[in-house]
């Protein structure tokens, strides 16, 4: 198979050089492993920013008013902040740690939306001090609890209510969030949802803008969407008679990206055009006024930015049954296909033209037979020092990374025009032990 096949998968600035090596950001990965290393994270600038434009732009062009955050789970760091600061987007975070990476390089605090189900008093303080735009309520102790640390501190605290609407979007049941079976959100079968919007109404220390909700990820159905909107509005429209002003709306993220040839996502314009079209149709059809239209897309931005590289360190083949590679990576990196039994692709990065020859799985160097990143995949025959390379790798691997077996967490290099800038080193053993008390 050609590298034009795969193309789509890698990110804008992907190209061959006259050499048959994977370059990315004008930078060759070969030389981007010899100085830095592998495993090896390397994300594309271009990419950060043409996909964060294209969900500005996108939804601008369905819907009037939209705020765009990115989720900062998929993967943030101060760099990466900064980068999506001066791309206009707000952020979602969901700890008290995504928070103090926001603080680091003083991202605008109106343009941070706190996430969470069980977000801890501390972090809650640390929210407040800094003054969040929003505080995202998902349960009834959460909303006592800011209640009474707004009161504590003579001011108000800016909320929305996560509402539960029960359905299934068809994702992994690990990344299902929408369904009534969900530790997340107030659930509107139960009546709870109806319970909290009354209490956070009632009460003098929360201002209430509105509702939110998020089926879970990735959805590459678009309907699922349209569907939730229209149960959330209605809802909206009931409880508006209670004294619920409809001033924010936001229907999460979700956003699907390709990690498989034969995977189609939606783009962000067709999300666009079904949320957009169903927020204005039921706003208008229930007699509400339009609200903002606030979006958290992480994956589908940072994701597709980001390229895993490993070098093989032996080949081992079980003849009748499997090859396997194995590379200095794998489930400490990238915990995902341990995790989600989720799908990849992959290269040859420092010969990428030459004729597939062989089924090959892409193993790791952990001490756990689950440990493959990719299982099955056509390669040329492979050499010790190969280079595999592993596209739409940037979202929920180097953010849920660890250090089993005592491995160091690998860098993360960004590369534009043919420069190649560290972003996070690679930990020493020095760091594994830092903490540790003797």
């Amino acid at each position: 198979m050609s590298f034009n096949e795969l193309a789509r998968l890698f990110p804008v600035t992907a190209r061959v050089n006259q050499l048959g090596r994977l370059e990315l950001g004008g930078c060759d990965l070969t030389a981007l492993a010899q100085q830095f290393g592998t495993p090896l994270y390397i994300f594309c600038e271009d990419t950060l920013r043409e996909q964060s434009r294209a969900f500005q732009q996108g939804f601008a062009k369905h819907y009037p008013k939209v705020r765009v955050l990115f989720a900062g789970k998929a993967y943030i760091n101060p760099a990466l902040a900064r980068l999506l600061q001066e791309e206009g987007l707000g952020l979602d975070v969901v700890s008290g740690g995504e928070l103090a990476v926001a603080q680091a390089v003083s991202f605008p605090p109106d343009r941070i939306y706190f996430h969470g189900n069980n977000k801890q008093p501390h972090e809650l303080e640390q929210a407040l001090a800094y003054g969040v735009g929003r505080i995202v309520l998902d349960n009834l102790e959460e909303l006592e609890r800011v209640e009474r640390f707004a009161r504590a501190r003579g001011a108000h605290a800016d909320v929305l209510l996560r509402i539960t609407p029960g359905i299934d979007p068809h994702t992994h049941s690990h990344t299902t969030t929408g369904t009534v079976d969900s530790k997340f959100g107030f659930q509107l079968m139960t009546g709870q949802a109806e319970e909290a919007v009354r209490r956070a109404l009632a009460s003098p220390n929360l201002r209430v803008h509105g509702l939110h909700f998020h089926l879970g990820s990735p959805i590459f159905e678009l309907e699922p969407y349209a569907i939730a909107v229209r149960i959330v509005l209605d809802f909206a429209a009931r409880m508006s008679k209670a004294g619920l002003t409809l001033n924010e709306f936001s229907p999460g993220g979700g956003y699907a990206i390709n990690y498989l040839r034969t995977q189609h996502a939606p783009s962000p314009e067709q999300y666009a055009e079904v949320i957009g079209n169903a927020l204005q149709q039921g706003c208008r059809e229930l007699g509400l006024p339009l609200p903002l239209l606030v979006l958290e897309p992480g994956r589908a931005i940072v994701g597709p930015a980001g390229v895993a590289l490993y070098t093989v360190g032996s080949v081992k083949r079980i003849p009748g049954v499997r090859t396997y590679a194995a590379v200095d990576g794998g489930m400490g990196d990238n915990i995902r296909p341990a995790l989600y039994d989720a799908k990849y692709e992959a290269v040859v990065a420092n010969r990428v033209n030459d004729a597939e020859a062989e089924l090959v799985t892409i193993a790791g160097k952990y001490c756990e037979s689950g440990d493959v990143l990719v299982r099955d995949v056509r390669l040329p025959s492979l050499d010790l020092g190969d280079l595999i390379a592993m596209p739409a790798a940037g979202a929920y691997a180097p953010s849920m990374a660890s250090t089993y077996n005592l491995n160091p967490r690998p860098p993360v290099v960004l590369v534009k025009n043919g420069s190649a800038r560290l972003i996070r080193r690679r930990e020493s053993y020095q760091d594994l032990m830092r903490n540790d008390v003797l």
